[in-house]
């Protein structure tokens, strides 16, 4: 069994959640120790390598180390020890990469100095944010930085990315609607939280929809809650949505329309309305000036046509310095972050070679 393959199923079998990832991060400790590199962690639970090549210059690569709250259905030999944990994500696969990475470094001399990030809680509260607060990237003088994906919706071993948009912001909204409770057959009387309901939804989908189709975004309520039985006037509506989207100004001015038709409809009905948002991570933009940059070191990976309407926290790696994120196709398998997620391996040499790529490539 080739060593990535190896390592892929080891940390399939360790699945640890959030900031809690003693050990994943004692294997990767192991695996990474006596290759030529320096090993320290910027923030609890994280480890990184830092390859010295004597050059100005540092390009860094980070993996994901998390793993979801889901229990395993995929019956593998290398399954899930821990019940109700699961690398259902490609994380196991992330690491795996980046430590044969690792070992390709320990003979190479690339044009940069080499720094890898093993980071925890990419799948809560946003590690990126605080690896970027640590200070490393200043300290190592760190140019740019790359992230890969597993991706199901790509064939086996395609790499894509594209400009600018790449994967999406996103909040969940919850709108709570109060109204006053009556009999239908007085219902001139009440405080209909059903009707105001109805007209939130329809002024908020006509908000999203002002917006030129250029602009990707997307405002989806996928449930609806009101009243206790049919012949009585609701007073409460409950409604639960998620919008997304890339550029801030598109994002925070959906949020504005919502915030202004509640105030429109409580004016206009006698409804109190509260809508409570739960912000996520920035949008994953990658700068189209390291794109060409990567593209003209004679990196090759194919143009993705349409942004990944979901969220990942390399986003704050880009607020941070430049950075570019890549998909790596798997091909036809059970969806990411599903009970039953698995992937035909051959993709993590693929995805293996890819980063070495970069890493002998860019910056020459």
């Amino acid at each position: 069994m080739k060593q990535i393959v190896a390592d892929r199923r080891a940390l399939h079998r360790i699945p640890e959640l959030d900031r809690d990832l003693d050990r994943t991060m004692a294997y990767l400790r192991r695996s990474l120790l006596g290759l030529r590199c320096a090993l320290f962690s910027p923030i609890p639970n994280s480890l990184c390598a830092f390859f010295d090549n004597g050059a100005e210059g540092t390009v860094a690569f980070r993996s994901g180390a998390d793993a979801l709250p889901v229990h395993e259905r995929s019956f593998l030999p290398f399954a899930s020890e821990i019940p109700g944990q699961m690398h259902s994500c490609g994380h196991d696969g992330h690491m795996a990469m980046l430590l044969e990475l690792a070992r390709r470094m320990q003979g190479a001399r690339a044009p940069r100095n080499i720094l890898l990030i093993f980071q925890p809680a990419e799948e809560t509260t946003g590690g990126a944010r605080d690896i970027c607060k640590s200070g490393v990237f200043e300290s190592r003088g760190v140019e740019a930085i790359f992230g890969l994906h597993l991706w199901p919706d790509l064939p086996l071993g395609m790499i894509a990315s594209r400009k600018n948009e790449m994967m999406s912001r996103s909040c969940e909204v919850t709108v709570d609607i109060s109204g006053q409770s009556i009999s239908a057959a007085r219902a001139g009387e009440g405080i209909d939280a059903l009707k105001a309901g109805v007209e939130f939804y329809l002024r908020a989908r006509q908000a999203e929809a002002a917006y030129p189709p250029e602009l990707y975004r997307l405002l989806h309520f996928g449930r609806m809650e009101s009243g206790a039985g049919c012949n009585v006037v609701s007073d409460h509506t409950r409604m639960e949505g998620t919008l997304r989207a890339f550029q801030d100004e598109v994002f925070y001015g959906i949020l504005g329309s919502l915030n202004r038709a509640a105030d429109e409809i409580s004016a206009e009905s006698g409804c109190k309305i509260r809508i409570e948002t739960s912000m996520g991570y920035p949008a994953v933009m990658n700068p189209p000036e390291l794109y060409e940059r990567v593209r003209a070191a004679g990196v090759r990976f194919e143009e993705l046509p349409h942004p990944a309407m979901v969220t990942e926290d390399f986003s704050w790696y880009q607020r941070h310095l430049p950075g570019m994120f890549f998909f790596l196709g798997i091909g036809p398998c059970p969806a990411l972050q599903a009970g039953d997620f698995d992937f035909d391996e051959r993709a993590l040499e693929t995805g293996a070679d890819f980063l070495e790529e970069i890493a002998m490539k860019f910056g020459r």
